[in-house]
């Protein structure tokens, strides 16, 4: 993923979650990825799958157990 596209997913997922603190950052070494985060704290990853001429955005979120108790 590069710039530009980086941008219009991170618009996309900044409405979806009402949230201007959502930020993409590029992944060191990976081409087809970027990081999800909220302010610093590491929410997950998106991943651009291109098959057969269309493109779409995999996001993968980790929930840990501990992140549940209150």
């Amino acid at each position: 993923m590069q710039g530009e596209e980086i941008k219009r997913v991170e618009v996309y997922l900044r409405k979806l979650f009402n949230s201007e603190a959502i930020e993409l950052r590029r992944a060191p070494k990976v081409q087809d990825m970027v990081e999800l985060h909220k302010g610093e704290e590491f929410l997950g990853t998106v991943y651009r799958d291109a098959e057969d001429g269309d493109v779409s955005y995999q996001v993968n979120f980790a929930v840990l157990d501990i992140d549940l108790e209150d």
